[in-house]
């Protein structure tokens, strides 16, 4: 470990703790849920307001994509404005929440079944920074990403984050961002406030169900589950936060749902909360 100290130094600075910290998985749905307070940001800062503050956030983002696993292990993250043809003022937010690289450090110590390479350049994507800048505004907590190997299948993911547990014992507040049915090629505007296809309405009551039902390895499975399943994932980058998010579940904690809703007939912004 090419810095052995700064390891120690965070290692002891945050001890663990007698609870653990709740994990998210997100329905992150349009960047610009980022500036709007609408049904889906209010909650997200409820949730905030409902869950001890973290001492750091992790998030998962559909948004970083990448060949291997990296995270971000910056002082200051970039705020990313990864996307097009939305109004000026998305482009104008800044989320200058910091970094932790001893944090990032510790994390990938704790991954033994990939090498965690320790990125300089990213920064937040807007999978990450527009919900956090709901739930922490003050920019005050420290905020790192964890990318998502493009070349790994959802039960590799799902297993690499049970190597993360021990950070919730320690105050990190571990944030998958997607969303579980997301095909924007079938998106309809004349639902974009509200309503979804019989497709993907059928899958999203799948996903419910078995989140519920702790059958993970069904989801893991996702392809199994037929051509619905597959019209609802069409692409992976957007599910596999889930996987985070039920692979740091223990066997005793209970898991809820919020923001239920479909949008624009092909998405829903169903988003999960353990312990």
């Amino acid at each position: 470990m090419s810095n052995l100290s700064q390891f120690n130094n965070f290692t002891s600075a945050l001890p663990v703790q007698d609870s653990l910290m709740p994990v998210l998985f997100i329905g992150h749905g349009s960047p610009m849920n980022g500036i709007e307070d609408n049904e889906f940001s209010l909650k997200w800062a409820g949730i905030a307001k409902d869950i001890p503050q973290p001492k750091a956030v992790l998030v998962v983002s559909a948004h970083w994509f990448t060949r291997g696993t990296h995270i971000t292990a910056m002082d200051f993250p970039k705020t990313i404005h990864d996307f097009g043809g939305f109004p000026q003022a998305l482009f104008d937010v800044q989320y200058p929440a910091p970094g932790d690289p001893a944090l990032a450090l510790e994390t990938a110590g704790l991954v033994y079944s990939a090498a965690v390479e320790l990125d300089h350049d990213w920064g937040l994507d807007h999978g990450a920074w527009t919900v956090v800048k709901h739930m922490y505004p003050e920019a005050n907590i420290p905020v790192l990403q964890l990318s998502i190997d493009y070349t790994k299948d959802a039960n590799y993911h799902y297993n690499l984050a049970k190597e993360l547990y021990q950070l919730r014992r320690k105050g990190v507040l571990i944030l998958g961002s997607g969303n579980m049915v997301h095909n924007l090629r079938m998106m309809s505007w004349e639902m974009i406030n509200g309503g979804g296809f019989d497709w993907a309405l059928e899958m999203n009551d799948k996903f419910k169900s078995l989140i519920l039902n702790k059958e993970h390895q069904q989801l893991a499975n996702y392809k199994n589950l037929g051509a619905a399943a597959m019209l609802a994932i069409p692409t992976p980058e957007h599910y596999l936060p889930l996987m985070y998010t039920l692979g740091l579940q223990n066997v005793k904690e209970d898991v809820s749902l919020f923001n239920d809703k479909a949008v624009g007939g092909s998405l829903t912004m169903t988003s999960v909360r353990i312990g």
